[in-house]
């Protein structure tokens, strides 16, 4: 995962060159996850070598699925049988929930799959199709968190791409200053909170991890 990590960042670097598959590296991940839930911070479990593991889940909180082998994978869904289109959508699924970053997608996708990918007549339309989906659900989040919240939009967007910029949580001054509103002082700590969990979540579900 480090490697790759680092050979991500080449534009040139294809998993499919390397002498592991990326169906493989995915399933290794993906024990690596259970590994790590099953043994880590159990008082109860016995002594193991298990035990002397540092687990680096940051390693995979910094590692990108790569969106050409999830679309490759809907159009694998897309020109299955009906026989075997459960067993293709569960394998997809399953590789999203072994990616910590990913996880928060997984409903996404799931509803790309049952109401969009139906559509579609030719799966070599799946990408353009994948991406003005996942463009629209961006978009209706922050139109209906400006609803809810009562924002500026424009000041919204920049603190999300400031907060992108940075990676810094945007500071309680900013998230107030983004509402259309003026608050009482005794709202603003659970207003500012609020926004801060909400941007963050934005953030991870929308953007982090999936480049479309």
């Amino acid at each position: 995962m480090r490697v790759r990590n680092v050979l991500n960042t080449f534009t040139e670097f294809e998993m499919d060159e390397t002498e592991m598959g990326e169906q493989e590296f995915e399933d290794f991940k993906s024990k690596y996850l259970d590994l790590y839930d099953r043994h880590k911070g159990d008082p109860k479990e016995k002594v193991s070598i298990i035990n002397d593991i540092d687990f680096e889940l940051e390693l995979i909180h910094r590692d990108e699925i790569n969106v050409s082998y999830i679309l490759n994978l809907l159009s694998t869904l897309k020109n299955s049988s009906v026989d075997e289109h459960e067993k293709q959508k569960k394998k997809i699924i399953e590789i999203i929930s072994g990616q910590s970053d990913l996880r928060s997608k997984r409903e996404l996708i799931e509803k790309f799959i049952d109401e969009n990918l139906p559509h579609i007549e030719d799966s070599d339309n799946i990408p353009e199709e994948f991406e003005k989906f996942w463009d629209k659900e961006r978009s209706e989040f922050i139109d209906r968190l400006v609803d809810e919240e009562k924002l500026d939009k424009g000041k919204l967007e920049k603190v999300i791409g400031d907060y992108m910029f940075t990676e810094k949580i945007p500071i309680r001054d900013k998230l107030i200053d983004m509402l259309n509103y003026r608050p009482t002082l005794g709202e603003r700590k659970p207003i500012s909170e609020r926004l801060k969990n909400k941007i963050v979540d934005f953030v991870q579900t929308y953007i982090t991890g999936v480049a479309v």
